[in-house]
Parts: structure tokens; sequence; C-alpha cells
């Protein structure tokens, strides 16, 4: 497939068949991701796979995160009008085949930050979101289906602890043979994104 033609065509997939993913297969389309260019090559990265046996445990995890957030004691209270659709979201997951956890490796989830700080973490996250786009792009040469899924943070604190981790948590990523072919969401015009200067 070429680079183009796999960029017009990936779609978010929110229905997945009940089928697996072969361990090589899912290790060529993470390898993709280890592949994406990084601020000073920190490859600041960490991937973590959830089998479909790990995934009601999983769903218990983010449920009772939801929760928290429910009762405004989450990390997001003035967040609650996307609660449905983190409750949308914990739905499909369960149909996926694995889950993929993004981590970033060089930092910890912290709101206070200094300037240095804050560069940095910029660096790596635009590095993450380089890994998760070619996860994504590989994953639909091997007819694979995705979900980018920044609902997580709906259970931040709870993820935290369930994953043993004190890093950073940037999103997940859903996968499985689609059960479905969504027509193309719409896109702003060229010149609305696009200033020549």
């Amino acid at each position: 497939m070429k680079i183009l033609e796999a960029i017009g065509g990936r779609r978010s997939i929110r229905k997945f068949l009940g089928k697996e993913i072969a361990k090589d297969t899912l290790e060529k389309i993470l390898s993709a991701g280890a592949q994406a260019p990084s601020a000073k090559n920190r490859q600041p990265w960490k991937f973590i796979v959830i089998p479909k046996n790990r995934v009601s445990e999983m769903l218990g995890v983010m449920r009772s995160g939801l929760e928290h957030e429910k009762s405004g004691l989450g990390l997001l209270p003035n967040y609650t009008q996307f609660i449905g659709s983190a409750e949308r979201t914990f739905c499909i997951l369960e149909e996926a085949a694995v889950t993929v956890f993004i981590l970033n490796t060089e930092n910890n989830f912290s709101l206070h930050q200094s300037a240095e700080e804050k560069l940095f973490e910029m660096g790596n996250v635009q590095s993450i979101g380089a890994a998760i786009q070619n996860i994504l792009l590989a994953a639909l040469e091997y007819g694979v289906g995705s979900l980018w899924i920044c609902d997580i943070y709906f259970a931040y604190q709870d993820l935290l602890a369930w994953l043993n981790t004190d890093r950073q948590i940037i999103a997940a990523v859903a996968l499985g043979y689609p059960a479905e072919n969504p027509f193309p969401r719409p896109r702003k015009p060229l010149d609305a994104v696009i200033e020549w200067k």
C-alpha cells in the first residue's frame, strides 16, 4: 500500500470482529511505532499490550475510574459532559482484540512543571504522537482496524495503579479486525488550515 493511499484510507474503527491478531503481526505493527522520529532520538515510548483475556479486568479498572470522575473526585471535574463518550469507548474496547497503552517513559504525570519540563514534555508527546500514527498506518497495512483513544484520562489514576507505573500515559490504541467500513469523516478545507506567508 502506498503511503498517501494509507493516510487517505485510514479510518477510526469502533466495531471489531472477535478474531485474534497473531503475535508476529502485532509485533510488526508495534515495530512500526518504534520507528517513528523522536526529539533528540529519545524514543520516549513504551507500549503495554493488554490481551483479550485481561480486557474485563482492564474495563473494571476503567469503570471504577469513571465513577471517581462522576463523583467529582477525579482529574477532570469540568469535563463531565464527555463521560458518555468515555462509556461508549469502554464498550468499543470490549470488542477489540487488544488494547495498547502508550506511555511516555521520560515523564511522570504532573500538573506542576517548570517551563523547561513543559518544553521537554512537548517534544516527547509530539514524538509519541508520531509513533501512534505509525501504529495506525501499519495496522491498516495488515488489515487490522484501530482506534486512537484519549478517553483513558477519565480513569487515569486508576490505570496508573493497575499498570503499575508512574510514567505518563499518553493514549491507548484499540486494535482488531474491523467489522465496519466507515465513510471518511469531514475535513476542514485546506485554505482553512494553511496560511502562506
